[in-house]
């Protein structure tokens, strides 16, 4: 399976990063390997009750859009 994520500097320091497909999946780090492998976790914790369920969330697809203010 392969999803998208999207990994940003946080204001304190270290990193948020988080799935535009899996609504509230959301994670951070101090590093960019630990906020991959933090989301990593936070994936699998959220699909646990969907793949019992079997519902095609994968489908959806995400845009990501950069904006200049």
């Amino acid at each position: 399976m392969k999803l998208k994520i999207v990994l940003e500097p946080s204001e304190d320091g270290g990193y948020t990063v988080y799935v535009p497909s899996l609504p509230g999946c959301i994670s951070e780090g101090d590093t960019v390997e630990e906020a991959i492998k933090n989301i990593k976790e936070a994936i699998e914790l959220y699909l646990e009750p969907v793949e019992d369920d079997l519902i095609p969330f994968a489908e959806k697809k995400a845009e990501i859009i950069e904006l200049t203010l």
